[in-house]
């Protein structure tokens, strides 16, 4: 995917939440696309460091106009484990996101063909290219329709 934020000051290609790794700059990132993928496992974090950066990810993507996050939190293929997707689902579940996030659509329950992917992708052609990861139902993604896009998607 190609990059999604670009520096405001310089306009070199940036990552959201740090400052410019060019300039410096810690204004807010111009965005380029309207969807952000998140992989809450990179780094390996616990469930509680995953929620962390969840939520300021979450206020920046706000901040900056991104209207859907593809959240990676994987799914526990080892047999054990699974513990981020399970307090993402609670935190979901529970409406703690309920601040930034309008809609959120399980990647097991939006399986390729289905009518939830056909709602979703109707309702957000943009995602297309996004959800080619859940032909067989992905249950390691989420996606998270943000604030006041989901009843304008």
């Amino acid at each position: 995917m190609p990059n999604s934020f670009e520096c405001s000051e310089c306009g070199n290609p940036r990552v959201m939440l740090d400052d410019c790794q060019h300039c410096g700059s810690s204004t807010l990132p111009a965005v380029l696309m309207d969807t952000l993928v998140l992989n809450l496992k990179f780094g390996s974090p616990s469930a509680e460091e995953a929620l962390e950066r969840l939520t300021i990810s979450l206020r920046r993507a706000s901040e900056v106009g991104v209207k859907v996050i593809m959240l990676i939190h994987g799914y526990g293929a080892s047999g054990e484990g699974g513990f981020i997707k399970h307090a993402v689902h609670a935190a979901l579940e529970s409406n703690y996101f309920s601040d930034r996030v309008s809609e959120y659509h399980y990647g097991e329950e939006t399986a390729f063909g289905s009518e939830a992917y056909h709602a979703l992708l109707k309702r957000r052609p943009s995602l297309k290219g996004y959800l080619k990861h859940f032909k067989q139902g992905n249950a390691g993604m989420t996606v998270l329709i943000l604030g006041m896009y989901a009843i304008n998607a």
